[in-house]
């Protein structure tokens, strides 16, 4: 697969805050045996990877507004163009050392995602798309999601933050009712590498609600261009906006919708 000129600006400041975060990534085990713990090392890390991104994408396109995770949303001069960050998407896990995380940048233009990168930099895993020209793993693989049609054969992977919230609480009502019905379930606490998976086809179905629009954008665009299909919880069509996600290819997304929909 040959970059566009766009995707190459995106993947190397995906490959630039990645850099960073595999420095930091190497302190975080050390911090784990001190008192004061590494929260404020993780947030200084996920700051420093945002300002890499920021700078990598504002030199390259400086007309392009931005809406970032950290630093909210720094308005644009084209009126048409806008990036959406997620510099460190997995941050529980990237402070325990667990390696799944990743720098997640999507391009919006007009109401549309164009263009998506998920990367993470202890993997060594970047998957990229354009709408359009399909989605692939590290330039050389083509993804497709899995083609199973049966609920019962699928893994399900979804997200749960156990913080109290209504979300959470209908979350967990979810999975006793999801899990009797699915192969296995997992949740990773990465929605962006969930949704790349989903796009690889190493997941069947994911869904997830709370969700921010960088949470959202960059893996929306992977999983429809890998030919799978994402709406939200009432069945309408998914967008970055209403926090909502259930995704999967056309049979087993329609299946795992149908059980949720009994839960309330």
């Amino acid at each position: 697969m040959a970059r566009s000129a766009l995707l190459h600006v995106m993947v190397q400041a995906a490959f630039k805050a990645g850099k960073s975060l595999t420095r930091d990534f190497s302190e975080v085990e050390n911090l784990q045996v001190s008192r004061k713990g590494p929260a404020d090392f993780v947030s200084a890390a996920d700051k420093r990877a945002e300002q890499i991104v920021f700078e990598e994408l504002r030199k390259a396109r400086p007309t392009y507004a931005f809406l970032m995770e950290e630093s909210g949303e720094v308005a644009g001069t084209d009126g048409q163009h806008r990036w959406i960050i997620d510099p460190l998407d997995g941050t529980t896990n990237f402070l325990h050392s667990i390696p799944l995380f990743a720098v997640a940048i999507a391009l919006q233009r007009g109401d549309e995602i164009v263009a998506s990168v998920i990367y993470n930099p202890i993997l060594d895993e970047l998957y990229t798309a354009e709408k359009g020209g399909g989605a692939w793993l590290s330039d050389r693989k083509r993804l497709r999601v899995a083609g199973r049609r049966h609920l019962a054969d699928c893994v399900a992977v979804t997200g749960i933050k156990t913080q109290g919230t209504a979300n959470d609480t209908l979350a967990l009502r979810q999975v006793a009712a999801v899990n009797p019905a699915v192969a296995g379930l997992r949740r990773s606490g990465s929605i962006s590498m969930d949704m790349a998976w989903l796009a690889a086809g190493r997941y069947d179905v994911l869904w997830e609600a709370g969700l921010s629009p960088w949470d959202v954008a960059p893996g929306l665009l992977m999983v429809r261009e890998a030919g799978g299909f994402v709406c939200d919880y009432s069945g309408g069509p998914g967008s970055i906006w209403n926090g909502e996600v259930v995704a999967g290819n056309e049979t087993v997304q329609a299946a795992l919708l149908k059980v949720l929909k009994t839960v309330k």
